[in-house]
């Protein structure tokens, strides 16, 4: 790989050298061919054994310099002024022929610096479930990390149990996160913020001036706006959108405790440590407009010298989140019933019937028009009427943004468990599915399926 590692030329406090941990006998389980060629590495130069040994830090690439990022962070509104990659190591960025640059990061590659009495492993469960979640948000069209490995360490790591112990490599745009920001201001360091925020802005903005901070905070307001909306309009739970699981890039970053939802609720929440619902499926976007401010406040010095002039400018930004997400999150629902943002009452309307009868969120939006819902059908047939649209040819524009199949938790964990006993069926199953989520496959179709009473998911976890 064309490794060019630009983080590494910011000052020592922002990383710290390490190096990933030996393993007794790396096993490949998944390889992601296509993203590697994107990436510019050629797979079949290596044997699966040399591919396990690369992807779980055993043997490192010409130009891979492995590094564990500094980051602060909010968890769960708790502000924990270091956090950092415990359990985590960038083994560099990758510049592809196209001049993109990404980080490869090995996540289960053992202690750093910021494990904080951690072992800094994985176990094998988080990495069959990121891989499965993370391409599969990539083929729904979400901005997110990617998935290029699963590796299957030959060792064993202690939690509730023991249990087989995994290493992911993750392909990311950058692993820079509001956290990043915090970190630095927390130690009151505005020199380090002001490096940090001319490297993210070349980075990732490069249309900004290298200090325009203001500009910075409004980038990453569309981007969060765009990710977050995106995430309902497909009935995903984050799960634990803590600012240090924040990407300043826009993508889905940090697979833990989310889920897809099967039955609709407003006020679902799957993860095992969100006791009070912070991050329930209806809390994302008051959720993204607190992780926002968060953001604003590390960039108070750097936007006006006047503390005061600079508060009054960031809250008058951060004061058109809530209609700026309502209006594009308008925009992605009424999309799914082929109509636009002024119909949000019907979209309202149907998602309050899902709720009361207990109905799938996503079978119900792709049936539409299948006589499952009269009532409510014949109203919407009326509307598209009203609107000039043929309600035939919507039905199959619709089925274009309403998926077909999604990673269902039940059976995410079936594949989990497959891969505890050497079966690799169903993630194998899995993985081939969702690479077309919106297209009817009659060999898998079976994964459409919503769990029986005795399959559902109840709740996720973090893979800590």
């Amino acid at each position: 790989m064309n490794f060019d590692n630009t983080y590494k030329t910011l000052p020592p406090t922002f990383y710290s050298n390490t190096k990933p941990s030996e393993f007794s006998q790396p096993n490949l389980l998944a390889f992601n061919d296509e993203l590697a060629k994107e990436l510019g590495f050629d797979p079949d130069q290596y044997t699966s054994e040399e591919l396990a040994k690369i992807f779980s830090g055993q043997i490192l690439l010409e130009g891979s310099a492995p590094i564990a990022l500094a980051y602060a962070g909010h968890q769960f509104g708790n502000f924990v002024p270091q956090l950092g990659d415990g359990r985590a190591i960038m083994l560099g960025e990758v510049l592809t022929k196209n001049s993109k640059r990404y980080d490869l990061q090995l996540k289960g590659s053992g202690r750093t610096v910021f494990s904080r009495g951690g072992d800094g492993f994985s176990a094998l469960g988080p990495v069959i479930r990121e891989y499965i979640l993370s391409e599969a948000m990539y083929a729904l069209g979400i901005p997110t990390t990617r998935a290029l490995a699963a590796v299957e360490t030959g060792d064993l790591v202690r939690r509730e149990t023991v249990l087989p112990g995994g290493v992911f490599t993750r392909v990311a745009s950058s692993h820079i996160r509001v956290g990043t920001f915090e970190y630095f201001a927390g130690k009151k360091d505005i020199n380090a913020i002001k490096v940090l925020l001319s490297y993210a802005i070349e980075r990732h903005y490069p249309h900004l001036k290298k200090d325009d901070a203001l500009g910075f905070l409004k980038a990453v307001i569309e981007k969060q706006i765009e990710l977050v909306s995106s995430w309902m309009s497909i009935g995903f739970i984050h799960g634990v959108m803590n600012t240090d699981n924040t990407s300043i890039s826009g993508e889905t970053i940090d697979f833990g405790p989310c889920a897809f939802m099967d039955k609709f609720s407003q006020a679902k929440v799957f993860s095992s440590i969100d006791q009070y619902g912070r991050y329930a499926y209806n809390n994302q976007g008051p959720i993204l407009s607190w992780n926002m401010t968060r953001l604003a406040e590390c960039l108070i010095d750097l936007v006006d010298v006047d503390e005061s002039k600079a508060i009054d400018v960031l809250n008058e930004t951060l004061s058109k989140i809530k209609p700026k997400f309502e209006s594009t999150l308008n925009k992605k629902m009424t999309a799914k019933i082929g109509l636009n943002e002024e119909d949000n009452d019907l979209v309202a309307e149907f998602l309050e019937i899902l709720e009361k009868e207990k109905k799938d969120f996503t079978l119900s939006f792709r049936n539409l028009g299948n006589g499952d819902f009269p009532e409510f059908e014949q109203k919407w047939v009326m509307r598209l009427i009203e609107r000039g649209k043929k309600p035939d040819e919507i039905l199959d524009q619709i089925k274009a943004v309403n998926p077909l199949y999604i990673p269902r938790n039940h059976q995410v964990e079936k594949a989990i468990q497959g891969a505890l006993r050497q079966d690799l069926s169903t993630f194998q199953e899995l993985n081939e599915l969702l690479k077309n989520p919106f297209q009817f496959n009659p060999k898998l179709d079976r994964y459409k399926q919503e769990p029986t009473e005795d399959e559902i998911v109840c709740e996720t976890f973090c893979g800590t």
